[in-house]
């Protein structure tokens, strides 16, 4: 006949203590491994992050730097005062780029390069022969907004002051109104200036518009309104 062992109660509460020991250990690997995935994850999403604020940043320097050279190569009595604020806005940029851990003085132009118009089109880049058919809806375009500039993204100029943008295709005093496709956020804003780009926004109106962070719009609607 065999004999039954039963366990004492000490050997008994042992065991269970080990149960839950390894039960613990489980889940404490479990939460370990989703705490570094969750890590990982963020650590990607801060690095993309990041080099959003650094394009954007080299982006507004390029603008500004070949704003500078357009002036030295064509002069006007206003140039060297418009040359002098444009390198306070680069050494402002730079200190931006220092900030946010950027490589200082790394630039870079922006996607679309704006040429001065042709013969037979308008300062907006729209042939004359397109506008014939369309001359009789050219009051209502201009109240709705004529998009201009297709394909431009758009970045700050670094200038200070009230919302304001600056253009090397638009006049002193045109109204432009800037819609950030990826936040649905818009700012209508008068040129006040001369730059190397279509429409650059200075802080106050990047501010209104820009996904936090960031500081390039790559989806970006522009409209001359009024």
């Amino acid at each position: 006949m065999s004999r039954r062992r039963t366990l004492g109660t000490k050997k008994k509460i042992a065991l269970l203590v080990g149960a839950a020991t390894v039960a613990g250990g489980g889940a404490f690997v479990m939460a370990n491994a989703s705490n570094a995935a969750q890590t990982t994850q963020d650590a990607r999403t801060k690095a993309a992050q990041d080099a959003g604020v650094c394009q954007g940043l080299a982006t507004a320097l390029g603008n500004n730097q070949r704003f500078i050279e357009g002036q030295r190569a064509d002069p006007d009595a206003q140039s060297q005062a418009r040359i002098e604020n444009r390198e306070a806005v680069v050494a402002e940029i730079e200190r931006k780029q220092a900030a946010s851990g950027c490589a200082v003085g790394e630039s870079a132009q922006d996607s679309q390069t704006s040429q001065p118009p042709q013969a037979g089109q308008e300062a907006g880049g729209q042939d004359t022969g397109d506008q014939a058919g369309g001359q009789a809806g050219d009051q209502a375009g201009d109240q709705a907004g004529e998009q201009v500039c297709a394909g431009s993204t758009v970045t700050l100029s670094g200038e200070g002051g009230a919302p304001a943008a600056s253009s090397n295709q638009f006049p002193v005093g045109t109204k432009l109104r800037v819609t950030n496709l990826d936040n649905d956020k818009s700012t209508t804003v008068e040129v006040n200036s001369v730059s190397g780009s279509c429409a650059l926004l200075n802080n106050a109106a990047f501010e209104q518009v820009r996904e936090e962070g960031k500081f390039l719009i790559r989806r970006a609607l522009i409209e001359k309104v009024g």
